[in-house]
């Protein structure tokens, strides 16, 4: 007699008993079966007894779901507008013309977003963000706007990979469908350019401290060269940092420090900033949103686009500095599908070459806009760009405008 044992992936023993000779009673009523005959059949069958066996155990094991964790959001923005300028000299770039051929007055798609956000783990998200709006023209580094992975490893450490908006300044910490002005601002937009804020790849480290005080930081290092590139132009990269202090959690009053260093063609540079924001509730219905931001650093991109022998002295001495302050009236009405009605009027003073060319720009943005399904899911907004500079140079953007703009959007 032969026993065979055998142990499934659970540890369950199985065990069976096998007899490989037969007694005299088998052996008369089967003659022709002999002990040797026997044996050579016990070998076999014992390769698919053994199979058998296994299969069986296989069974008893349940097959992991990997999937039962993964969550998949997706959203989407719709923003279009109608812009007009009232000097027909002068495109919705900006740009000055002499010779009649400025394009004045336009329907347009500013944002066609669509965002997928992953979250495959308790700490792992990864998250996307498309622009299908940049299709109208050349999409070569655009379209993609977020492609991020984060690791939540507890509340005071995450950390983040991928294309994404470092934490440097104030409007680099809300998407611009919950802006209270027009757009962004100027001076967003010229040290976005520079590496310092809107898209930028690269990696950082984030995360939080409760106290009476709450403290929040992010640390970055990005390559510096915008977005979409398929290499670092200069080996160089921009470190930069924010910690933001909840000073007054009743008013929502916060106090954000910014800066940063960064190496660009093998020259050195700096941005740095400071802003304030919170919410001053006049009665039950009516509040005031405060929000303000100064910010100075090298305007290296303007440097590095002039001719040689058109630079005077080094990146050092190319710099711009910006301030904007924007009020925004909010009166909650909520009247049937109308949640709110807010007023507001940002002004902002940006030079982008204050050591050299000192031709600073002014620019007021007043709008009303009406809210509609809460959480500015739909939105009319109605403004008007109005920019004056130190003085108008002729064939350039540095020329005196009005824009008025009509602008609808919706969140999906």
């Amino acid at each position: 007699m032969i026993l065979v044992t055998i142990c499934d992936d659970r540890k369950h023993e199985l065990k069976c008993f096998i007899e490989p000779s037969l007694n005299s009673q088998w052996s008369s009523r089967f003659g022709c079966v002999t002990t040797s005959s026997m044996n050579k059949l016990f070998v076999f069958l014992l390769p698919i007894l053994l199979s058998t066996l296994f299969t069986k155990g296989q069974e008893l094991m349940p097959v992991p779901d990997s999937t039962k964790k993964v969550k998949i959001t997706i959203k989407g923005l719709f923003q279009a507008r109608y812009v007009f300028s009232a000097n027909k000299d002068v495109d919705l770039n900006g740009l000055h013309h002499t010779d009649g051929k400025a394009i004045y007055n336009d329907f347009d798609l500013k944002r066609v977003r669509l965002q997928f956000a992953s979250k495959i783990s308790d700490r792992t998200e990864v998250n996307l963000l498309l622009n299908l709006a940049d299709f109208k023209s050349d999409p070569a580094n655009k379209v993609l706007e977020n492609a991020f992975i984060s690791y939540r490893l507890n509340q005071y450490f995450h950390f983040k990979m991928g294309q994404f908006r470092p934490a440097f300044g104030l409007e680099n910490m809300y998407p611009v469908d919950v802006i209270k002005s027009l757009d962004f601002s100027n001076q967003y937009t010229a040290f976005g350019n520079n590496g310092w804020q809107s898209f930028q790849i690269g990696a950082s480290m984030f995360g939080d401290f409760k106290g009476s005080i709450p403290i929040k930081y992010e640390v970055s290092i990005v390559n510096g060269n915008n977005r979409n590139k398929a290499l670092d132009n200069d080996n160089g990269k921009h470190f930069s940092s924010r910690v933001e202090f909840g000073l007054l959690q009743e008013l929502n009053i916060k106090l954000g420090l910014n800066g940063g260093l960064g190496l660009v063609s093998g020259s050195k540079v700096y941005a740095s900033g400071v802003d304030f924001s919170g919410v001053v509730p006049i009665c039950k219905k009516w509040s005031l949103e405060l929000e303000t931001e100064a910010k100075q650093g090298n305007n290296h991109t303007l440097y590095y686009g002039l001719d040689t022998a058109s630079r005077v002295g080094g990146v050092s001495g190319y710099q711009m500095r910006g301030l904007y302050f924007l009020p925004n009236l909010r009166y909650e009405i909520d009247y049937h599908r109308l949640s709110s009605l807010e007023f507001s009027c940002r002004y902002e003073y940006f030079d982008k070459d204050f050591k050299h060319t000192n031709n600073p720009r002014q620019t007021f943005t007043p709008m009303l806009s009406a809210e509609f399904l809460k959480s500015y899911n739909a939105r009319i907004q109605i403004g008007i760009n109005i920019d004056r500079y130190k003085r108008n140079v002729s064939g350039t953007t540095q020329y005196n405008n009005e824009q008025f703009v009509i602008q609808i959007q919706s969140r999906l």
